[in-house]
C-alpha cells in the first residue's frame, strides 16, 4: 500500500522538520493506461515535450540525476485561469519504469519541504497503470494540505489523464 512505504520511506511524523503525517499527503486517481511502462516511461522522462501534453506543468527542465534540479513552470490551480509559477525541486528517486520523484527541501526561506512520487505499476506486456502522490512534510506539512491539497489533486488528476492520453497514442504509433 502506497501510505505504508509512505511511513518507511520518511521520518515519523514527530520530526518537526521533515516529518511525515499521512493526512498531509495528496494522492491522484490512479489511471489505467493501455500501453507498455517503458512508454509511460519515455514520457514522464522527456521533459522537452511536457508542453505537448501536461496540462499542470507547462515546462520542465533536468538531467534527472539524482540531486539535480528540475525546474518547472506549473500552471497555478489555485485561481481560475491562473498564473503560471516557477517551481525548483530536486531528484530524490529514480527507478526507470516505476518511479520518478523530486522534492523541495526545508529552508528558512521556504520552511514548507515536500517529496512527489509518480509511480508506474506494469499490469501487463501491454499495460500499467499510474498514479501521483505530493507529501507536504514536517510541522507545517498539514496546512499546507488543507490549503493546497484540492487543487493539486485536481492537477495531479489531469496530468494522469494527460498521461494516458499521450502514452496511448504513442503506443498506437508503433503498432
Amino acid at each position: 500500500m502506497l501510505l505504508d512505504w509512505m511511513k518507511t520511506a520518511l521520518p515519523l511524523a514527530d520530526d518537526p522538520v521533515n516529518g511525515f503525517d499521512p493526512d498531509a499527503v495528496t494522492i491522484s486517481n490512479t489511471v489505467e493506461i493501455n500501453a507498455p511502462a517503458r512508454i509511460v516511461w519515455a514520457v514522464l522522462v522527456d521533459m522537452p515535450r511536457y508542453n505537448e501534453w501536461n496540462p499542470f506543468c507547462i515546462r520542465a527542465v533536468s538531467t534527472l540525476e539524482m540531486g539535480a534540479a528540475v525546474e518547472m513552470t506549473l500552471i497555478s490551480y489555485a485561481t481560475a485561469g491562473g498564473p503560471t509559477v516557477p517551481n525548483l525541486e530536486y531528484v530524490c528517486a529514480f527507478e526507470p519504469e516505476k518511479l520518478l520523484s523530486w522534492e523541495m527541501k526545508h529552508s528558512e526561506a521556504w520552511p514548507y519541504p515536500a517529496r512527489r512520487d509518480q509511480v508506474i505499476e506494469a499490469t501487463g506486456a501491454e499495460a500499467c497503470r499510474y498514479y501521483s502522490t505530493d507529501a507536504f512534510l514536517g510541522a507545517n506539512g498539514i496546512h499546507v494540505q488543507r490549503f493546497a491539497g484540492p487543487w493539486i489533486k485536481r492537477a495531479f488528476d489531469d496530468s494522469g489523464i494527460a498521461l494516458k492520453a499521450r502514452a496511448e497514442f504513442l503506443f498506437s504509433q508503433e503498432r
